[in-house]
């Protein structure tokens, strides 16, 4: 049994056909992201990177002021604020669709109201009053991830018995509160949050039987991009793991996922323009 295809998720300004898979680019506009480093002037260095995603073939770009690594801390919204307010603003000329990784509604809202066409929350609007800002902007697309708990204890709650069906179950709950709230099912994609309370073999298992999540009947953005399951199995630090991630988007293509979040840009848009060519499995 499977879930009829999707073919487009609508966003603010844009109604993107998922006739093929599409490629994400992170943006982080923090100090302490787990895969950019520590940087002392990491707005600009996000501004910048914008505009190099988008040159070398994002589909989408994806912005985000808060670290969610295992163990990181929540910044204050203001603070998260600041950080995405400037490269927001920079993004929205560049004529490609933004999100803004985001669960605090204040930072919702006035990304919202500038133009940004996706909110992606790894709480999948769980924080009150997140529902309700999604909802007042009718076009806007959302992303839903699966996340236990918080990212400063998230991975103390990384038990499952099964954890396909547990994931595909939590996630179904949040899509029915979405479109109780009003935010219609083409508004919505969703993803499994790998690394997010699940531990490798989790993961593993998340990839391997990732298209039984889409009898959820919505598209899946999936991000596997240089996590520490991938350093784990090759033996490789973060900036080393590029052609793993690659491999991982890949795999991840030719089980049904519609959107990859990487942040190797180029790479995986070369890898997946050769997959399509070559006629090959979810390449559409």
């Amino acid at each position: 049994m499977t879930a009829p295809p999707v073919h487009h998720w609508q966003t603010s300004r844009f109604r993107l056909e998922l006739t093929r898979p599409l490629v994400m680019g992170i943006v982080n506009a923090t100090p302490d992201s787990f895969s950019d480093g520590e940087s002392t002037d990491f707005v600009r260095s996000a501004i910048e990177r914008c505009g190099r995603l988008a040159e070398e073939g994002a589909d989408l770009l994806d912005l985000g002021g808060e670290s969610t690594r295992p163990g990181a801390l929540t910044p204050d919204p203001e603070v998260e604020w600041e950080r995405v307010e400037p490269v927001l603003a920079h993004a929205l000329t560049l004529g490609i669709p933004v999100s803004v990784d985001t669960s605090e509604p204040l930072v919702m809202r006035r990304a919202l109201e500038m133009g940004a066409d996706v909110i992606n929350d790894v709480r999948a609007l769980r924080r009150p009053g997140a529902l309700a800002v999604v909802a007042a902007f009718p076009s806007a697309g959302v992303c839903l991830m699966h996340l236990r708990g918080e990212p400063a204890t998230m991975q103390q709650l990384a038990a499952y018995d099964d954890v396909v069906s547990e994931v595909r179950e939590e996630l179904a709950a949040r899509l029915r509160d979405a479109v109780a709230a009003g935010v219609s099912l083409d508004r919505i994609v969703l993803d499994p949050g790998i690394g997010f309370a699940k531990s490798a073999e989790h993961n593993w298992m998340l990839l391997q039987r990732q298209a039984e999540l889409l009898l959820l009947g919505r598209p899946l953005l999936v991000g596997w991009s240089r996590k520490g399951t991938l350093g784990r199995l090759t033996g490789r630090p973060v900036h080393e793991r590029q052609s793993a991630s690659v491999a991982a988007a890949l795999a991840c293509v030719q089980r049904g996922a519609s959107i990859v979040r990487v942040h190797d840009v180029a790479a995986t848009v070369d890898a997946l323009a050769v997959w399509r060519a070559a006629g090959l499995p979810g390449g559409h």
